[in-house]
Formats: structure tokens, C-alpha cells, sequence
């Protein structure tokens, strides 16, 4: 089966404009996102999926740049994004990533990735169904087939979540769950604030390369309260990463 990772991103963030390519460690955010696909085995082609406003120009430069093919689409159709993306690049699956996730571990791609792959009659795999890892570190898998029948049904806020119209149709589209022991749901290392940043940032200059295993960043998060404090605070929007 060919898998391709599909990264959502976009320069107009609410609460962070431009998030995406802040500096992190040696390179930025965006590109961590993109190391972390690449790093996963199981994926045969990564793609930026930006948005045809100007406003994404400079991004969808910087994610050549990176060496990852791009595709652009809507600005706020995201599910309409991902089919231009599914056409461009045909796939048996589609990874679904965000751009303000960059301590994403390649190791739940490839579980994700194994999960649908063994069962015929799974529509989706995901690891936010039943929160075990952190937030930050979300991960969704779905069968070509079932994104085009999704994106033909979604109506209305399901076209900005992408995987919400699947979510909410059980009965059509079957989704599997991986979970893990790290019982870590309470942490937060998705960027969508400067407090965000900063803890992603903390992390990276404590870890280095190593803040992308989810097995030592919970062990350093639960290590450092204080840094785990910076953004305890914050509340997750429904969507944040377009």
C-alpha cells in the first residue's frame, strides 16, 4: 500500500500568526513536522497541504525548500485541501498531520499506520479516540477511499476539521484506536500560543532530536512541573492548525 503523510498548514493562526515557522531548535516548527513523517517508516511520500492565499505564499516556499512536495487548496476548506492533495499525490492512505504539532513521534505514525492496515474494514486509525499520549502528538490514518467519501458527504464545520465527519457517522466509517501506557493526556505540546512555544521550545533545548520519542518527553515533562506550568492554562481551540 502507498501512504502519504499529508501535513495541514497555514500562516493565519488566530492566536499565533505564523506559528509555523518559528524557530525551533536548529531549524522550525514546520520543519520538525516534516522530519517526523519522513522518519517514520512507513510513509512513502510527504505534502504540505497550504491554502492558495497569498498569505501561505512564503510557506509553501519555506516547505520546498524542505524538500516535500506541496499542494494548495482552500483557505478554509481543509478537507477539500486534502483531496487536491489526494489528487496530486494518489495514495491507499492518507496520514493526517498538523503543522503546529512538531514534537510528533514517527513510532505512532507507524502504529497508526499498522493498525488500518490490518484490518480491511477499518475506515480510520487514530490515537486521539482515547487520549494516552499527549496533546500534541495526534495522529490520524485514513483509507483513500473513505476521505473522498467524506469530503463528498461533510457539510458545514466538518470541512474545517477535516475527520469530524467521519467521527461523528460511526455507523458509515469504522475507526480504530491505539493507545498507549503513557497516560498523558494532560500534557500539552501543540503550539498555538507563545506559552505553547515556549514549553516546545524548553523541551527541544532540553531533549534535543530525543523530544520526538513520546516515551522520554512524558519522562521530561513529568520531570519539570515548572515547564509543564507555562502553558497548563491554555485551552484547546477546536481547530487550530488549518
Amino acid at each position: 500500500m502507498t501512504v502519504v503523510a499529508v501535513i495541514q498548514a497555514r500562516m493565519s493562526s488566530s492566536r499565533l500568526p505564523g506559528k509555523v515557522l518559528e524557530a525551533l531548535g536548529d531549524s522550525s516548527v514546520l520543519a520538525w513536522v516534516v522530519d517526523a513523517a519522513r522518519g517514520a517508516r512507513s510513509v512513502d511520500r510527504v505534502v504540505v497541504a497550504t491554502s492558495l492565499d497569498p498569505s501561505d505564499d512564503a510557506l509553501a516556499t519555506a516547505a520546498a525548500d524542505l524538500g516535500v512536495d506541496v499542494a494548495r487548496g482552500p483557505l478554509e476548506d481543509v478537507l477539500a485541501r486534502f483531496v487536491v492533495a489526494l489528487d496530486a499525490y494518489p495514495a491507499d492512505m492518507v496520514v493526517r498531520l498538523t503543522s503546529d504539532c512538531p514534537l510528533l513521534d514517527p513510532r505512532v505514525i507507524d502504529t497508526c499506520v499498522e493498525l488500518l492496515a490490518s484490518d480491511p474494514s477499518m475506515d480510520m486509525a487514530t490515537n486521539v479516540l482515547d487520549r494516552t499520549y499527549p496533546r500534541g502528538l495526534d495522529v490520524e490514518v485514513m483509507r483513500a477511499d473513505a476521505l473522498r467519501a467524506s469530503a463528498r458527504a461533510a457539510v458545514a464545520h466538518h470541512r474545517a476539521h477535516v475527520t469530524s465527519w467521519m467521527m461523528a457517522h460511526r455507523a458509515e466509517f469504522s475507526v480504530g484506536g491505539v493507545t498507549s501506557d503513557l497516560a498523558a493526556a494532560d500534557l500539552r505540546v501543540t503550539v498555538d500560543t507563545p506559552e505553547d512555544l515556549a514549553v516546545v521550545r524548553a523541551v527541544v533545548d532540553a531533549l534535543g532530536a530525543r523530544a520526538s520519542r513520546a516515551d522520554e518527553l512524558v519522562a521530561y515533562l513529568r520531570s519539570r512541573p515548572d515547564i509543564v506550568a507555562l502553558n497548563a492554562h491554555v485551552e484547546q481551540k477546536p481547530e487550530t492548525s488549518g
